[in-house]
This record gives structure tokens, C-alpha cells and sequence, in this order.
């Protein structure tokens, strides 16, 4: 008994070829960008980012200068950066959460990190200040991924509390 013909498992076999790639590309999007991050902010009662060609352009030539390289150096410009890097394929979103999950080790009391550990890439996510986003991913030439995201104004100033 044949339940498809082979039209039909064609058709059914490209339309979930399409769902995937279109369930994989969607992590990477300035919408997926910004809804990872504003979830964080909202948690801490900060006002939502909003996307930034101007800084996405930023973004995406950095992220496009590291494509040689995939090294984990900052851009060193006008803007607040947080930037990660995977040998495999990290998502957009997967970046923003590794940042984000930077908070169980940030004491809001004191201002301060735990001990030998990162919160700089969650203090800049939540910084009560920044308005804007732009982000940017590219697969390096060696296979590996880089992403990096750029804010304005900038945060994480010595002394200053995040929110």
C-alpha cells in the first residue's frame, strides 16, 4: 500500500528542507537579535533596544574583517561590543544567551563579578542607557563562527551601575 506518490515525497521532502533552513536562518535575524535581548533587558525592567542600520553596518564590517582570521579581538571603536566565537554553528540567539547567562555571576549589590569569572557582556545587554543594536555573524574561512554585536551609546562605565 503506497501512501504518497513521488510527487507528493518530493513536495514533502523540500518543504521540510525549507522549514529547517528557514528555523536555522531565523536565529540569525536583527529581529531574533533584538527579541534575545530586549527579554533580558525587560527582565531587569530597562527599556527595549531598537535595531540600527548604522550600527549593524558597523557590525557587519568588523564581522567581515575577522572572516581571515575568526580571532576574538574587539573592534576598538565608538560603540559598546560584545562578540563570541564557535567552532561549530552557533546561532545568533545562542550568542546573546551565553551573554546574557553572564547574570548568575553579577552581584547588583555590590556592582561587581564573582571571582575569576565574566559579567561585562551581560552588564552591556542590560545597560539602562543603550537604545540602539546592530549585530552581525559570518563563518569564517577556517569553518568557524563569529559574531559580534555593537551598541550605542555604549555601556559598562567604571563606578556605574548597569540599571
Amino acid at each position: 500500500m503506497k501512501i504518497f506518490n513521488t510527487s507528493q515525497n518530493i513536495f514533502l521532502a523540500l518543504t521540510i528542507f525549507l522549514v529547517l533552513i528557514v528555523h536555522l536562518k531565523a536565529q540569525d535575524s536583527p529581529r531574533d537579535f533584538l527579541a534575545a535581548h530586549n527579554r533580558a533587558r525587560a527582565e531587569v525592567g530597562v527599556g527595549p533596544l531598537r535595531w540600527d542600520e548604522k550600527v549593524a553596518a558597523y557590525a557587519r564590517n568588523y564581522a567581515n574583517q575577522r572572516k581571515g582570521d575568526c580571532a576574538m579581538e574587539h573592534s576598538t571603536g565608538a560603540y559598546g561590543e560584545n562578540i563570541a566565537w564557535s567552532s561549530g554553528g552557533m546561532t545568533g540567539v545562542e550568542a546573546v544567551d551565553m551573554w546574557v547567562g553572564e547574570q548568575s555571576d553579577y552581584d547588583y549589590n555590590s556592582n561587581t563579578c564573582a571571582w575569576d569569572k565574566q559579567c561585562g557582556h551581560y552588564t552591556q545587554i542590560v545597560w539602562r542607557n543603550t537604545e540602539k543594536l546592530g549585530c552581525a555573524k559570518v563563518r569564517c574561512k577556517n569553518g568557524q563562527t563569529f559574531i559580534t554585536c555593537n551598541y550605542d551609546p555604549p555601556g559598562n562605565w567604571v563606578g556605574e551601575w548597569p540599571y
